[in-house]
């Protein structure tokens, strides 16, 4: 075998202590001298050296200009803070809300309610333009447009104005509601959105659009999205998808950055396409 022996297999006093190795001999260096006070201020690398890991100044951001809506008086008072919201959560809204600034919903209140109720009955299943012409003539018969004085209307006279007899019909059912106290008027600003839907979709003729619409034009609730009007949806459709066909689903998406303002997001999509929807 060889003579000579692997690290691991030699005896431990025959490995050399690194006292007995030697240590190369030179003259001595000076050691450095760091500089005080003035002289270190002075100092270039010194100063290299304090200003190397020293953060750089930040310049203060600069606070996103406000736009001024001009908004007309009469809008509900949540109206300006919900379009400044929409205006950050929704691209198309960013755009649509400055370019219509000054306008905005402007609720005719709950003391119009019947009124407001009965153009609607009046004008489902036309245009809009045959609407208005049929209210014009429907509004001449009673004394006021009030729940008794249309119980006291002769039905020849409201078929002679143009009304179907089913208009009739749901007219005379929408008076009844109010003079026999079916509707509970004086809880609706405690009510939900959709146990009014309900109150109102009890009265004959009365759809859940035409109760959605109510709670946006007469009522001003701020949170209604009414997907079953087709403006709404064509909007959605030329506005976020570039025309293609949206299905009720895909509005819905849309709508989550809408919350808690479907309201106002739903009115400037309107007004986009300058749609007037019955109310």
């Amino acid at each position: 075998m060889s003579a000579v022996k692997h690290l691991d297999t030699m005896e431990f006093e025959q490995l050399p202590l690194v006292a007995d190795l030697p240590v190369p001999m030179g003259p001595a260096a000076p050691l450095p001298v760091a500089p005080l006070g003035a002289a270190a201020l002075a100092d270039p690398a010194v100063l290299a050296i304090k200003t190397a890991g020293a953060p750089k100044p930040v310049a203060p951001k600069m606070a996103a200009p406000k736009i001024n809506l001009a908004l007309p008086e009469g809008v509900p008072a949540y109206w300006e803070e919900a379009c400044r919201q929409l205006m950050r959560r929704d691209r198309v809204l960013k755009r649509l809300i400055p370019q219509l600034g000054s306008q905005a919903l402007l609720p005719c209140g709950q003391e119009q309610a019947f009124a407001t109720l009965a153009r609607s009955i009046i004008g489902q299943q036309i245009s809009a333009k045959s609407a208005k012409t049929l209210w014009n003539k429907f509004a001449k018969l009673p004394a006021a447009m009030q729940p008794e004085q249309v119980l006291r209307l002769k039905v020849d006279d409201m078929r002679g104005a143009g009304l179907s007899a089913r208009k009739v019909d749901y007219l005379v059912d929408l008076a009844l509601h109010f003079t026999e106290h079916r509707l509970h008027m004086d809880e609706w600003a405690q009510m939900s959105d959709e146990v009014i839907i309900a109150e109102l979709m009890s009265i004959r003729g009365l759809s859940r659009w035409t109760a959605e619409n109510f709670l946006i034009y007469c009522l001003g609730r701020p949170n209604v999205l009414p997907l079953d009007d087709a403006g709404l949806i064509q909007g959605i459709s030329l506005n976020h998808f570039s025309g293609d066909p949206v299905s009720r689903s895909d509005a819905r998406e849309v709508a989550e950055a809408w919350k808690p303002w479907c309201t106002v997001a739903t009115w400037y999509i309107w007004r986009s396409l300058e749609a007037q929807p019955v109310a």
